[in-house]
């Protein structure tokens, strides 16, 4: 493990103050090949830990198996090998603890933005007047005040991502999975929108495991990196970001440490030498 560190973290998660919140444990999964006797291995004997109210960001090529992990942990892919435990519960199926935010808004586009941040509660079976309440309060967090009423189409994609997040945390999750949420956005409105989320989750002290292929983006929001190798994925580095300022990443992206951070992860992923992070 490396540590790279340049004042002690204000407020990040510190190890050993927490409960374990996500486990992979020898995890391999393996997917059949229309005309192919061989599966193809995705990860590969996969260990993790995350602890309650950490945030991790995992980085790697093309194919590696990020997102295999996030559906394995949320439920939907079930490991060929090994165990996954979500709150200290092994993982079965669709895990209700658990919400996705993905590159794409994915808004239904016949519902308002207040419907469609209601719709887990919805699912969820709660009652009309505490799902208005709660989207209420999510459109306020969220910086959509007004916009309630207004159809996806009638948003920005910024907007569209905002309305993203605030039906994510709607449902208050313990443990959020992120994949590449911001991608599609221009680097202004990325930024902000990082900023808006780093501070939510600090503030809930939610736990998230995060997939970006932006490396200061990584840097600017976790607490740790886990760097995965080619497929079959595997863990071949992890790096403690020993920086303060995690729920202030347009503040923690100013840090002169940010460079050397970066520059060890380039290294890692062989950037420059073919390698495909997207």
């Amino acid at each position: 493990m490396n540590t790279y560190t340049d004042e002690p973290p204000q407020g990040a998660y510190r190890a050993g103050e927490s409960r374990v919140e996500i486990e992979f444990r020898g995890v391999t999964k393996r997917f059949p090949v229309k005309g192919k006797s061989e599966p193809t291995t995705a990860v590969q004997g996969l260990d993790l830990t995350i602890r309650c109210g950490e945030i991790v960001s995992i980085i790697g090529p093309s194919g590696c198996g990020k997102s295999t992990l996030l559906n394995m942990g949320s439920g939907l892919y079930a490991p060929s090998e090994g165990e996954v435990h979500v709150g200290g519960e092994r993982v079965t199926g669709p895990v209700r603890k658990v919400s996705f935010m993905l590159q794409k808004d994915l808004l239904m586009p016949w519902r308002s933005i207040r419907s469609n941040i209601e719709l887990g509660l919805e699912i969820e079976g709660r009652p009309a007047a505490e799902r208005c309440s709660i989207a209420e309060r999510m459109l306020k967090k969220c910086h959509l005040d007004g916009f309630g009423d207004h159809y996806p189409f009638q948003l920005s994609g910024g907007m569209r991502q905002r309305a993203a997040l605030a039906r994510t945390l709607a449902t208050d999750p313990q443990v959020l999975f992120l994949d590449e949420p911001f991608s599609a956005l221009d680097a202004q409105t990325k930024m902000i929108l990082q900023q808006d989320l780093a501070q939510m989750l600090f503030e809930q002290k939610k736990t998230a495991l995060f997939i970006t292929h932006d490396l200061i983006e990584a840097i600017a929001m976790s607490d740790r990196i886990l760097v995965m190798s080619a497929r079959p994925g595997t863990i071949i580095e992890e790096i403690t970001v020993d920086l303060p300022l995690r729920n202030n990443p347009l503040e923690r992206r100013k840090l002169q440490a940010i460079g050397p951070l970066a520059g060890r992860l380039m290294t890692l992923l062989k950037v420059g030498e073919g390698t495909d992070l997207h």
